[in-house]
């Protein structure tokens, strides 16, 4: 059954500055199933932390972030990691862990976070690695991979599992060309079933393939978030 309430609602959620260093002021942004939100930043430190703040990791001065109907401050771990298990991220940062072998870096959330058997994960991963051009899963430690191989690989993480909200930095510098179809490809199959897309760019070229397909056009600057018209 599909969602019919905002996947992701951020009302006047103001970031402590003591905690995140993010500037002090309200943030508001609501998506919706389907939607997909381009975010121009060229900062890349200051999107990553937009990303936690829609993830939950952020603590608020005042406000709130929901997803799926449901207040991240008010969850408890149990209900807070099963929702995180709905989200598929793309970080500039990596958060690869060198002690187990890029598979199963790739499949740990899922395995973590849901309660799919690993089978299921393990095929499901198999065919978005196969469409993001691996010969098959890389067993070798993410810290043997070339970046281009890290970005393939942050894909398939990012897209397995089918979330219900995409949070993507920008690895448009870094990730092949020939992946690049694959990437914008799963982006729709995502909101066909209703996720919403959260797709963070330092430049215009990046989304410049998707332009059309993009609904909610924004701009995040140290005094906030803001609307840009003409999308």
């Amino acid at each position: 059954m599909a969602n019919e309430g905002a996947i992701l609602e951020l009302r006047a959620a103001q970031p402590s500055f003591d905690e995140s260093g993010m500037a002090p002021v309200p943030i508001d942004l609501r998506l919706m199933p389907g939607d997909c939100a381009v975010v121009e930043c060229r900062d890349s430190a200051r999107a990553t932390l937009f990303a936690d703040l829609c993830c939950g990791m952020i603590s608020l001065a005042s406000g709130n972030v929901q997803f799926m109907g449901l207040d991240w401050a008010e969850l408890r771990d149990r209900q807070f990691y099963a929702l995180r298990g709905r989200i598929g991220r793309i970080t500039r940062r990596g958060s690869w862990l060198d002690l187990f072998g890029t598979h199963q870096n790739i499949i740990l959330q899922q395995l973590h976070h849901t309660t799919r058997p690993t089978a299921d994960v393990v095929a499901d991963a198999m065919a978005l690695g196969l469409a993001f051009g691996f010969p098959g899963l890389p067993v070798t430690s993410p810290g043997h991979l070339s970046a281009a191989d890290l970005a393939r690989a942050a894909c398939v993480r990012a897209f397995l599992g089918r979330p219900d909200l995409l949070v993507l930095e920008d690895i448009s510098d870094v990730l092949p060309a020939d992946a690049a179809v694959a990437f914008l490809e799963a982006i729709t199959a995502a909101r066909d079933r209703g996720a919403a897309v959260i797709w963070f760019v330092r430049h215009a070229a990046t989304w410049a393939d998707y332009r059309s397909a993009v609904n909610v056009h924004l701009r995040l600057l140290d005094e906030g978030l803001f609307p840009v018209r003409g999308v």
